[in-house]
């Protein structure tokens, strides 16, 4: 799973052109003069997958990300039809 998370944020990534320095300040902005998350422990955080659903959520919205499709991004062995 946790695979399959890192997949996913990183393809949002791509989709919408963020390097991990741009995400780091999106997510600074967005918690309005919070902790600000540094570019390598978040490089880190990311590539290792090991992040909580509530870090996707954030990193998420800090990109813009308005609705994800999970069957889009599940391989076709685990489609939510398959888990029923």
């Amino acid at each position: 799973m946790a695979d399959e998370a890192r997949q996913i944020l990183r393809a949002e990534m791509v989709r919408r052109g963020y390097s991990f320095k741009m995400l780091a300040e999106a997510l600074a902005e967005q918690q309005g003069g919070g902790p600000i998350e540094l570019v390598q422990s978040l490089t880190n955080k990311v590539n290792r997958g090991r992040f909580s659903f509530a870090f996707f959520l954030r990193a998420a919205r800090a990109m813009g990300v308005p609705s994800l499709e999970l069957e889009a991004v599940l391989p076709p062995s685990t489609s939510v039809e398959s888990a029923k």
